[in-house]
Parts: structure tokens; sequence; C-alpha cells
């Protein structure tokens, strides 16, 4: 028991430092429910495909076809996808 009060500390003390950050139920609900990650994660951060496609130095129709499925992306595209989304590349990649 003690450790889980340790375990919750950290946790908030992470939180409270920005180490960590808290997603909404809305989020995970519609990664759950098979969405495409890396649209699910732009609506999030409130980015359009412009911008984020800018973010990350590739062009808005080949993002638009990262998230409708048509392509898949290279990991070196994925990677700069997911840095600017502040992600980790396997937060946008699915099994």
């Amino acid at each position: 028991m003690l450790q889980d009060i340790r375990d919750y500390d950290a946790t908030k003390l992470a939180i409270e430092n920005g180490e960590e950050e808290l997603i909404p139920s809305s989020v995970v609900y519609a990664l759950l429910d098979g969405q495409n990650p890396v649209k699910v994660w732009r609506e999030y951060r409130g980015l359009t495909q412009g911008r984020l496609a800018a973010q990350a130095g590739i062009r808005t129709p080949y993002l638009s076809q990262i998230e409708s499925g048509k392509r898949t992306g290279t990991a070196e595209v994925l990677t700069k996808i997911a840095k600017a989304l502040q992600v980790t590349i396997d937060d946008l990649v699915s099994e």
C-alpha cells in the first residue's frame, strides 16, 4: 500500500511538472474505436492539416492520405509527425 501512495505522489508530481499529460477520455475512445491516430491527435492538439504538415515538413495532401488510410507514411515521416504532435511514434502506429 505504501508503494501505491508513492506511485500516486510521483505521478501527481510528474503531471504538475509537465512531464506527464492527462488525455481526455474522448481521445482514448476515438483511438479505441479505430479512428486514425494521426487525425485524432491532430484534432486534439487543435491543428489543421496544413499546420501539422508544415510542422512535419511534408505536404498537406500527403498528410491527408495518411489520415484517410490511403498511405501509411514512412517511418521518417511518422517520426516527424509524432514530434510535431508531441507524442511517440508508438502512439501513431497500431499493430
